[in-house]
């Protein structure tokens, strides 16, 4: 490679990573900063483009093409919320000005009155003070002035006579034609100065007053219920022609207005369930009429700044209105009864007509999702509760198996649900998830809304609260006199009395925060499909609510490990079944142990193998939760043994130090637990640690009394196959002839150096 390819090499590279750094630079900058170089006044897009593509390559232009494309839409969404916050002040500005140039074309009319009188005070003056001229010149000018009085007095008199006849008949264009004639001769008039100031004035008066004669009479007609449409354009098209554009424009807006109040008070929701037509007919009808009056406006007064500002306005004063309206008829006993399918029919509906507006200028969705949302998350509280009590009066009844759904349809969804596509639970399970979906269901077309959050925020309550009546389904160290049902605010919960159901308790939790729920919250997504900046933004508060499902799994499953824990540890009367005293005794027997692992932990091996069972039926393609299950039922049960002071403080600091035997037969029990959790594969790091702990805390107890525990102890191997025989006697699968193979039977420590050929000491 030659040095030339290197160095174009280096500055394409160099080019690349600047243009690079720039962009992600220029992003992280406000809005403002960013648009900044465009708002200079010297800016030259060709200069920019060239500066900016001088030394790029396709990917980089590409590249500056998509920002440029990201910052015009950043723009445009930052002006439109710029006009929507000025709209008031803006059209309050224009009614000023209007009244403003009201009240200066009230004073150049009195202006030109004063001007008028002071000019026949002047022409007066002018008389009384010229000399006595030729009595013929005289007598020519008041011929002449008083022949050009009587023409434009005959005209005037067929002037207002023919104009009377065309305001009568409505011939409106004949009438805008008779005023501009009268305006020209005003016009001649002045310009070859042939009347007096007197009588030009009063020219001008008595056009001014036939203008203003057809003004009202255009005004009127445009309140007339009974109006068309095209009259109604033509007259304020004529009023716009006579120079009133402002009150043009009102009326036009205002005649649309009175159509509609008279259209919508013949339409009223006969009842509830009619709420869906009730808002389809009312929607339909307000959002034409705001599209007629739109394009009306465009038609006649063009896109004028004022006019398109005041048409806005009235715009959003008419959805207000019909949002309100919509409130009070539908939407607030929708929400109050808790009817979110029919709440969110209506939005769909209203949103779905104002969206076509948008081509058209008028975003008016951001008024009805204002006004909608208190209503929208009235209902969707409302529905969340309904779900809450449906799922206490279930738990109330469930019998905590297992089962597939029932073959068919859920209520209002199209999906079948069979056992291919469901996991089994239990019935008040299967209801919560069904009453999950219809809510994500009924939520899902309300994306305008951006009810995300607060959707899945409540799915969560109403999950945690359902986990809350499965930890009270536990069975507690309480008595209880209602058989198989126990009371838990108010609430009635039928206990899961054994093993099978208390595990099945943990399947409906577990299977609905993993699969289920998951799945469901899907329906909140529609979008994110076709929008992926959206999706790649929402993925974290999806992995979080995923989160916080788990925790709160989280918490039956310890609720579970430690009932079952504490039933191991204590007995019906309160004492423990782990002391002390069991291991410090040993040595003071006569009779030679029999070394088997001591009874509780016979127990915990064999309840543990019964949950194992249990579980892998149950959690089918799921074995990380049951092995988890069993790993922290495990640990409960350990820890405890670390954590109980009374236990240790008898081993080190009791007045019978612990001795050889008792050491040993604990360093048994101990190897016994490594080895069944480390076969069953749920021992964990942490638990392998705190048993090495602890049984370094017991032999520093032999220590100290003076004894080397390592010279009394035998080889681990002993202790690995006493183990295995332990296990293979408690599940049955022990043959070693003589020796009884029972669960009952105990081996004693000649048997089994039988079995082993080793010594016990």
């Amino acid at each position: 490679m030659d040095s030339s390819t290197l160095s174009s090499l280096s500055v394409g590279s160099f080019s690349s990573s600047s243009i690079g750094d720039s962009a992600d630079l220029e992003a992280n900058l406000p809005l403002n900063d960013r648009l900044k170089v465009f708002k200079t006044s010297h800016f030259d897009p060709n200069a920019y483009v060239t500066s900016k593509c001088q030394t790029m390559n396709e990917k980089e232009i590409r590249h500056l093409c998509s920002y440029l494309v990201d910052l015009k839409k950043a723009s445009a969404e930052e002006m439109r919320k710029s006009v929507y916050a000025n709209y008031a002040a803006f059209i309050r500005t224009s009614k000023e000005i209007s009244n403003l140039e009201g009240q200066l074309l009230s004073m150049r009319n009195l202006l030109s009155t004063q001007a008028a009188l002071v000019h026949r005070l002047v022409e007066g003056v002018c008389i009384d003070s010229l000399p006595t001229g030729p009595e013929d010149s005289a007598a020519e000018n008041i011929l002449s002035e008083n022949k050009e009085l009587s023409t434009i007095e005959n005209w005037l008199v067929e002037f207002l006579d023919t104009f009377e006849v065309l305001l009568a008949e409505r011939r409106v264009d004949e009438a805008l034609a008779a005023l501009d004639e009268g305006e020209s001769k005003v016009e001649e008039a002045n310009e070859r100065q042939t009347l007096s100031q007197t009588a030009l004035l009063s020219l001008q008066t008595a056009i001014s007053e036939q203008r203003q004669n057809l003004a009202d009479q255009l005004a009127e007609i445009t309140r007339q219920p009974s109006t068309r449409g095209v009259e109604i354009r033509s007259a304020v098209l004529a009023l716009k022609k006579l120079g009133d554009g402002p009150r043009a424009h009102a009326l036009l807006l205002n005649s649309h207005h009175q159509k509609l109040q008279f259209n919508m008070q013949s339409h009223r929701p006969l009842n509830a369930s009619s709420g869906a037509a009730y808002t389809a007919t009312l929607s339909q009808l307000v959002f034409s009429t705001i599209a007629q009056a739109a394009s009306d406006s465009l038609s006649i007064f063009g896109e004028e700044p004022a006019y398109a500002s005041e048409l806005v306005t009235w715009a959003v004063r008419q959805t207000e209105t019909f949002a309100i309206l919509l409130k009070r008829h539908v939407l607030a006993f929708s929400a109050a009864a808790g009817g979110l399918r029919v709440a969110a029919e209506c939005v769909h509906i209203c949103l779905g007509h104002c969206s076509l507006l948008e081509a058209r200028g008028l975003a008016l969705s951001p008024v009805l999702l204002r006004l909608f949302r208190p209503c929208i998350e009235q209902a969707l509280n409302a529905s969340l509760k309904r779900i809450e009590q449906s799922s206490a009066a279930l738990a109330a009844a469930d019998d905590w198996l297992l089962a597939y759904p029932v073959a068919g349809t859920r209520p209002g969804s199209t999906t079948s649900l069979s056992s291919i596509s469901q996991p089994k639970v239990s019935t008040s399970a299967h209801r919560f998830n069904s009453m999950v979906q219809e809510f994500l269901e009924n939520v899902g077309p309300l994306e305008s809304l951006q009810l995300d959050g607060s959707t899945l925020e409540g799915v969560l309550q109403v999950f945690n609260s359902y986990v809350n009546l499965l930890i009270n389904a536990l069975p507690s160290s309480m008595d209880n006199d209602e058989e198989n049902q126990e009371i838990y605010g108010n609430k009635i919960v039928r206990m899961a009395e054994t093993e099978a159901q208390q595990i099945a308790l943990l399947a409906n939790a577990s299977l609905l925060a993993d699969e289920l729920l998951p799945r469901s919250a899907m329906k909140l997504l529609p979008l994110q499909q076709t929008r992926g900046s959206d999706r790649q933004s929402r993925l974290p508060e999806q992995r979080e609510w995923k989160r916080r499902l788990q925790r709160s799994v989280e918490s039956l499953r310890d609720s579970f490990c430690r009932h079952h824990a504490l039933e191991l540890i204590f007995t019906e009367d309160g004492d423990t079944n782990v002391n002390a005293q069991m291991y410090i005794s040993m040595d003071g027997n006569a009779d030679e142990p029999e070394w088997f692992p001591s009874p509780i932990f016979q127990v915990l091996f064999t309840k543990l193998t019964q949950i194992a069972g249990i579980a892998t039926e149950m959690f089918v393609g799921r074995e990380r939760f049951a092995t988890v299950l069993l790993m922290r039922l495990t640990e409960a049960v350990i820890l405890w043994l670390s954590e109980d002071q009374t236990f240790w403080e008898d081993i080190e600091k009791g007045p019978n130090p612990l001795g050889p035997l008792g050491l040993q037969q604990f360093y048994l029990d101990m190897e016994f637990v490594i080895l069944f959790s480390s076969q069953g594969r749920y021992l964990s790091r942490n638990l392998h640690q705190v048993i090495k702990n602890i049984i370094a805390r017991a032999i520093d107890a032999v220590s100290v009394t003076g004894l080397d525990p390592y010279s009394t102890l035998p080889e681990d191997d002993w202790f690995a196959e006493v183990a295995q025989i332990a296990i293979k006697v408690l599940t049955g699968k022990a043959n070693f002839g003589s020796v009884d193979t029972s669960p009952t039977a105990s081996i004693s420590a000649k048997s089994i150096s039988s079995v082993l050929s080793h010594g016990s000491n």
